[in-house]
């Protein structure tokens, strides 16, 4: 079957073929389910902001569900932002990948998509290498900086925007610090997963107290230009942080 979807004057881009794409759904049809599906497309890049997505009757035969819970499916990310739903016209992606990303690891956190998984565990790894050759080359100014962004942190109150901004900053630096053009390059790319992190831990009681902490034991390591223990103060850093992550989202479920 060849899913096809004719543009109108609100469209900014051709539907794609998602026949190619979508695989029926292995167990009973669930809102979720479909969910999952279509978002892991989304965020691969597969369909392009703008794009109008085929009818739900289509969906659901590529899908191998019933209507109902690709409408059902289409209505939640319509909640979230990630879609838009007009009627009379159809489903269309959101513009604006910027603001795109930060929702599509946040429902995928969620969900436990394999895709998000992944990139929580692959970040967790990248930091600790970052810290290890942060405290090879640092220089006293770069030291200074990682400071700074501390001190901002210990600054923030009760602001949480500007904590969190702080803290993304201190592994940002930390990367530059590192001064592997690769490196530096995918941490800066999945900038909006650490923001995301943050956010869904920022109210768990112990997350400002434990991060500052954690921390304030990774600048001292670099300080000290020791590479052990720079990764052992990350990779600490990190297992904390992955509960808290845990916990937030068990604590939604």
């Amino acid at each position: 079957m060849t899913v096809t979807s004719q543009p109108d004057q609100h469209s900014s881009a051709a539907a794609p073929d998602l026949a190619q794409l979508l695989r029926p759904v292995v167990r009973e049809s669930s809102v979720s389910e479909v969910a999952k599906r279509l978002l892991d497309h989304l965020s691969a890049g597969d369909i392009r902001p703008g794009t109008r997505l085929p009818a739900e009757r289509q969906l659901a035969e590529a899908l191998g569900v019933a209507r109902s819970s690709v409408r059902g499916a289409l209505s939640a990310l319509d909640v979230l932002g990630i879609i838009e739903i007009r009627p009379g016209s159809g489903s269309y992606v959101r513009e604006g990948t910027s603001e795109f990303l930060p929702r599509a690891i946040n429902w995928g956190l969620m969900l436990g998509q394999r895709r998000t998984q992944d990139l929580v565990e692959v970040r967790t790894y990248m930091e600790g290498v970052s810290a290890r050759l942060a405290a090879e080359r640092a220089s006293d100014e770069d030291v200074a900086l990682l400071e700074r962004h501390l001190q901002h942190m210990r600054d923030a109150g009760d602001d949480v925007t500007a904590f969190i901004d702080a803290d993304i900053a201190f592994h940002l630096e930390t990367a530059r610090i590192a001064r592997n053009t690769v490196l530096s390059d995918i941490l800066h790319s999945i900038r909006a997963l650490l923001q995301v992190w943050m956010e869904r831990v920022s109210d768990i009681e112990g997350t400002v107290s434990g991060t500052l902490c954690e921390h304030d034991a990774v600048l001292q390591a670099i300080r000290a230009r020791d590479p052990e223990a720079a990764d052992r103060a990350m990779a600490e850093h990190m297992r904390m942080a992955s509960a808290r992550l845990r916990a937030s989202v068990d604590g939604e479920a």
